[in-house]
């Protein structure tokens, strides 16, 4: 089986370009596979990609790569032009142009593939519309359905039902776009994002801090964790909280964290490229999101020993974290409950090892080669179901 994921930019570090690279690898194994990006700006990607996965662009911005575009002088016509096919509510949306339509819509007309996956709400609706019916065309939904603006939603409703099929990451997520689209119109498939195989360095649960990681902003609810340790540093002044990661919330983190009195307690950390390595060195994650559409901080912990508190948020923890089992979830957006979930686990060691314990086979069930296991019968059945009169050519 032919399978082509069909990425924005996958030369960038993206969740989503991590995630699908991890897929692609696994597949490749047992099937041909594909990336095709969009864009390209790089001669590498950054994150690393097996030899087995080929990797092509579609729109090649290095400025030596310009001079050999094909049809040069119209695309330095319409790269500067905003994009007719691309709805202006897409996330991403000032990254498409009138020539990334053209460069798309010819890939998508004859893409030479049995099975083509987009990643994105842009290219799922692109690809809903052009692909062909002799391709089995699956559009992933990597955010809530909530996050998106009422006009993409529209869309959404008028086009996926072209699709054969639609992935989520989550179950919550999953009955949010069956209840959105006309019912029977696509079906809905719940596939979560795997870890990679490797072998994940195990916390000894011996240091006395607590680790959060991701990108510094809001929706992140690094304010809320610091107000949070503010109460564990009363009881527990020696355990340290580092938060790792960029954003434009950083300096204003750090702020806080002074103005608390908190300036040896909580430490803002540069990103790191071996955030496992950093697993490892702590006893505890901490997950304060106000909204986390999977959490794939969350399972790269558990694979690394740690228990988990987290926010009972929308939607991915409630998911991933078994309450009392491999960590604790409390009320959302509530610091005082989250300091004292992190005070119980701090001051109970049997109990943290327990859920260390736990938390390492919890990371079992989301190995990429179970989920690439899921991946491949959902494929299976429909390639072999008859085609649905989908509406594509």
């Amino acid at each position: 089986m032919k399978i082509t994921f069909l990425l924005l930019e996958a030369f960038s570090i993206d969740g989503t370009v991590r995630c699908t690279f991890t897929l692609a690898e696994e597949l490749s194994r047992r099937h041909d596979v594909e990336i095709v990006s969009v864009l390209r700006d790089r001669d590498r990607p950054l994150l690393p990609l097996s030899d087995r996965v080929r990797l092509r662009s579609l729109v090649d911005l290095r400025p030596e790569a310009k001079i050999a575009w094909p049809n040069a002088g119209r695309a330095e016509r319409l790269m500067p032009e905003p994009s007719a096919l691309i709805p202006p509510q897409e996330r991403s949306y000032n990254k498409f142009s009138a020539w990334t339509d053209d460069r798309i819509g010819r890939f998508l007309r004859r893409p030479r593939t049995d099975v083509l996956v987009t990643t994105r709400a842009g290219l799922n609706l692109l690809a809903a519309r052009f692909a062909p019916r002799r391709v089995v065309v699956i559009g992933q939904e990597h955010l809530q359905l909530g996050i998106n603006e009422p006009e993409i939603i529209d869309e959404f409703k008028e086009w996926y039902p072209r699709l054969d099929a639609l992935t989520t990451l989550t179950a919550a997520d999953g009955a949010d776009y069956e209840a959105a689209l006309p019912a029977g119109s696509c079906p809905v498939h719940t596939i979560g994002n795997g870890l990679p195989h490797r072998l994940y360095p195990r916390s000894r649960q011996e240091n006395r801090v607590v680790v959060a990681a991701g990108r510094i902003v809001w929706i992140k609810g690094y304010d809320l964790l610091i107000s949070a340790f503010a109460k564990v540093v009363e009881k527990y002044p020696e355990w340290k909280l580092r938060i790792y990661g960029d954003g434009p919330r950083r300096e204003e983190l750090r702020r806080k964290a002074t103005r608390l009195g908190l300036y040896n307690n909580v430490l803002m950390m540069e990103p790191t490229d071996d955030m496992e390595g950093e697993f490892a060195k702590a006893s505890v994650l901490a997950m304060s999101s106000r909204a986390e559409p999977f959490g794939m901080t969350i399972i790269e912990a558990f694979a690394c020993g740690l228990p988990v508190v987290g926010f009972d948020c929308p939607r991915g923890p409630r998911e991933i974290i078994t309450a009392g089992h491999d960590g604790l979830l409390v009320p959302p957006e509530d610091p005082d409950a989250f300091a004292e979930a992190l005070i119980r686990l701090i001051g109970d060691e049997e109990l943290r090892l327990r859920m260390a314990g736990h938390a390492l086979a919890s990371a079992e069930r989301f190995d990429i080669s179970v989920v690439a296991e899921r991946w491949e019968k959902m494929l299976t059945e429909l390639r072999a179901a008859p085609r649905r009169a989908s509406g594509r050519r």
